[in-house]
């Protein structure tokens, strides 16, 4: 028990927290989320991962970038508390993914779920939001329609953040490699200082210490269909990176404690996160970055880091100045981030060394593109398909009907 408190294990969970800090509070700012909910959530999601793992595996949780889209897209036709309940659902397809790893083995996921269909819906992802964060770079809302921060001022904000995130993720050495978001979001904030563009009255009357404004969830079918899908590419995802983190330890996670238990750990987390008002959970490839740098792989360490994320999601005036970074400023590092998701879906298609040539994969990746990032709808008001949800359905059916080449 004695080295659960030692001080360096306390003090390096604390060094954990601040690499995963910046995404961890980028997603509910982007998406209109309360941060400190989503501090909580992912302390207490972490915990729970831990505990079905059996405390095996040194990973943190924490708000997926992958739901964001999503997220805005939801929030605006639903609202927060059906948005909600929809990525309650898609926690709850995780758990439904972990039974199906535990009955049929890892391989049932990669034949419904084959590198052709999974890189392209990662792309689009990653794509469908590009107009987003242009806007926002531009000093404009999400969406395009109103005009928060002259132009030429935002662009200098976004720019400053895009390239210091830029310097000190190809050129930083040691710790401060791993903390690109954090320096981007930290440098234009400084020059919006300067610039008088920040206002801190909401930071004035905020109290010090208050309870995280947690939100209940509600239940729309049209909430819960749009979300679902989405939750496929995070599962994939979530087997890399146990991959990356088992290599990085070398340890076969996959087999001890099992993916179906690393899975359902994620679901649970999500699960819970959601049905408290913060952005769904999943593994930090920052810490595992963070992880294989100080070659410290004592899952403890994570724990710690979770209780100190518990603990700042009290703090009332943290996420009141969270909630006064320009819009701009995140726009600039969103630009860099959603492109990066895509090069992830496009990473899955080279790994799997995939003959883009081929028509049948040519036209599955071409649909599932065309339809994600076009905004291609089916259905009515009532009921319609689109987004992530229509190009991942449209890519398992293709992969399922269309012939592969050997049966020519």
């Amino acid at each position: 028990m004695a080295n659960h408190f030692h001080p360096k294990t306390i003090l390096t969970g604390a060094q954990m927290l601040f690499v995963a800090f910046g995404a961890l509070v980028l997603v509910p700012v982007l998406t209109g989320l309360d941060p400190n909910v989503a501090l909580f959530t992912a302390g207490a999601g972490t915990l729970i991962f831990h505990f079905i793992t059996k405390n095996q595996v040194p990973v943190f949780l924490a708000s997926s970038f992958a739901f964001i889209a999503p997220i805005i897209a939801s929030k605006e036709v639903y609202g927060i508390p059906a948005t909600m309940g929809g990525l309650l659902c898609a926690g709850l397809t995780y758990i439904l993914l972990s039974a199906l790893v535990k009955l049929k083995g890892v391989e049932i996921l990669h034949k419904i779920l084959p590198p052709v269909v999974v890189g392209p819906v990662i792309m689009v992802i990653g794509l469908a939001l590009a107009p987003v964060a242009v806007n926002m770079a531009l000093g404009k809302t999400g969406d395009g329609s109103a005009v928060l921060i002259e132009q030429n001022k935002a662009i200098l904000l976004a720019m400053t953040s895009l390239i210091v995130t830029l310097i000190v993720a190809v050129w930083a050495k040691g710790l401060l490699r791993l903390l690109p978001i954090l320096s981007g979001i930290i440098a234009g904030y400084l020059l919006a200082l300067t610039m008088g563009l920040i206002d801190f009255s909401s930071v004035t009357n905020a109290s010090i210490i208050a309870a995280p404004a947690f939100v209940v969830p509600e239940f729309k079918w049209q909430a819960i269909l749009f979300m679902i899908p989405v939750a496929i590419a995070p599962a994939i995802e979530h087997i890399g990176d146990m991959m990356a983190i088992s290599q990085v330890a070398g340890k076969d996670f996959l087999k001890k404690p099992g993916l179906h238990r690393t899975l359902l750990g994620d679901g649970i987390a999500t699960s819970l996160a959601s049905s408290l008002g913060g952005p769904p959970n999943t593994t930090y490839s920052e810490v595992t970055g963070a992880v294989m740098l100080t070659r410290n792989f004592n899952p403890k360490i994570m724990l710690w880091a979770a209780v100190f994320a518990i603990v700042l999601a009290f703090i009332g005036k943290m996420g009141a100045i969270l909630q006064t970074i320009p819009t701009p400023v995140m726009g600039g590092i969103m630009t860099l981030l959603f492109g990066s998701i895509a090069v992830v879906g496009l990473n899955t298609l080279a790994k799997a060394n995939i003959d883009l040539t081929a028509p049948r994969n040519l036209s599955i990746i071409a649909l599932i593109l065309v339809f994600g990032i076009g905004g291609m709808q089916l259905g009515n008001a009532e009921f319609s398909l689109q987004g992530v949800s229509l190009c991942a359905i449209i890519g398992i059916i293709l992969n399922w009907v269309l012939p592969s080449a050997s049966k020519h």
